[in-house]
């Protein structure tokens, strides 16, 4: 077999990867990458996880991060520190960035001002006042109010799930919720 058989036979299995990753991608969108062979084919398919506003699911997709870590990074995050570089995410983590330089194909190092609307402040519903609340950008009063009546008389919110069920929140608005929200 000469060289460009090996080549485009190279060529081909590369394409048939790609066309299973994506696949798996499309029934899920939070798969969980296996390894970097994967991370690189998720990159040029154009998976990307935005460091400063990943959730820890969106964390949980690198091969090798701990739901601790995963935790870590959120909550940096959310502090309003932001992560600008893989040397940033390396030191936030505890890591060498040789560590996790091969998750670079799907990272995306995004910066938000922190008073625009990308980066809005996040407040706890637990502790939330009806100020706060009503805070919110398109947030109904009636529901401010609710979320405060349940919360008392049915305890804390576990996590955006519970607080939806709860409430019998439209799905469009618990989805425009969350980036308000953190439990």
């Amino acid at each position: 077999m000469g060289w460009l058989s090996l080549a485009k036979r190279g060529d081909w299995q590369r394409l048939l990867e790609k066309k299973r990753l994506a696949a798996k991608l499309k029934r899920n969108p939070y798969y969980r990458f296996q390894s970097k062979r994967e991370i690189e084919i998720a990159g040029e398919l154009g998976v990307k996880i935005d460091v400063n506003q990943a959730t820890v699911d969106d964390w949980l997709r690198l091969p090798g991060i701990s739901i601790i870590q995963a935790r870590k990074l959120v909550e940096i995050v959310n502090s309003g520190i932001p992560l600008l570089c893989l040397e940033d995410l390396a030191a936030a983590l505890g890591v060498s960035v040789f560590q996790i330089q091969w998750w670079q194909p799907v990272l995306y190092f995004g910066y938000y001002l922190p008073d625009s609307c990308y980066f809005p402040e996040r407040i706890n519903p637990n502790f939330a006042s009806l100020k706060q609340l009503q805070q919110i950008p398109n947030l109904p009063p009636q529901i401010a109010e609710k979320i405060i009546r349940e919360r008392e008389t049915g305890g804390k919110y576990r996590h955006m799930g519970d607080l939806k069920n709860r409430l019998d929140l439209d799905p469009q608005l618990a989805y425009h919720l969350l980036k308000y929200f953190q439990f």
